[in-house]
């Protein structure tokens, strides 16, 4: 008995992480460039515990038409500064320049380019070229005289190694720092929207709730047995 209750304590416990993962997932789902996290079980000497994964397929692409907005065109990254001060990536491409004239995206995560966060000079305007490449139009200078500034620091990541941060972002299992790829392109003037599927994480959290329940009520028949058994036991 002692160990059936610990086993569905173990369960409910992993159900309720299971859960967050599904919240975390509906939250996003209109959240630029979010990749969905897939989450399992593992068994191990009788007792589960939940893994996760990242979902790596694409979202759609959506025409913004501002200059700012990129979307990476096919496989790649773009590589931002994480929450710990490392390099991390994202697809998630609705740039912003902040206060201090730094090239960040909707998530305030600075964009780093060929020797760190991209600095951008007072400007009248402003592109990012599909190769990466930021040009702006320097105060008071003609419109042919657009001078190219850094460039965005694009790459590509084997999906093997690639694990998914507490921020959200995503690394290298290793701990490396992935090279720049002259290969990947951006499409600029288009967003790349989050990959979530409402609808299946809105079953997926019926289905959750419903388990939760059945797994909680389990419990509390297994906790009543085991009270009785000792009721029982006294009386003999």
């Amino acid at each position: 008995m002692h160990e059936l209750l610990l086993s569905v304590t173990n369960d409910v416990k992993q159900l309720m992480r299971a859960q967050a993962v599904n919240a975390n997932n509906l939250a996003n789902a209109s959240t630029d460039g979010f990749k969905a996290e897939i989450a399992f079980m593992v068994t191990s000497q009788r007792m589960g515990s939940l893994a996760s994964v990242p979902d790596l397929s694409s979202g759609s692409i959506k025409s913004t038409g501002r200059d700012l907005d990129v979307a990476v065109n096919g496989e790649g990254w773009i590589a931002v500064v994480g929450a710990d001060g490392t390099e991390a990536y994202s697809r998630r491409g609705d740039l912003h320049i902040d206060a201090f004239g730094q090239l960040s995206n909707g998530a305030g995560q600075l964009v780093l380019g060929n020797g760190g966060p991209i600095a951008l000079p007072p400007f009248g305007a402003v592109e990012v070229g599909a190769d990466g490449t930021v040009s702006v139009l320097p105060l008071g200078q003609n419109p042919n005289s657009m001078a190219i500034i850094d460039r965005i620091k694009l790459v590509t990541l084997e999906e093997s190694d690639i694990v998914r941060g507490e921020d959200g972002l995503m690394r290298l299992a290793s701990g490396n720092i992935a090279a720049s790829d002259a290969s990947v392109q951006l499409l600029a003037g288009n967003l790349e929207t989050s990959n979530v599927n409402t609808v299946s994480e809105m079953v997926k959290m019926i289905e959750l709730a419903r388990r939760f329940e059945a797994q909680v009520q389990l419990m509390q028949s297994a906790e009543e047995n085991s009270q009785a058994l000792s009721r029982i036991m006294r009386m003999s």
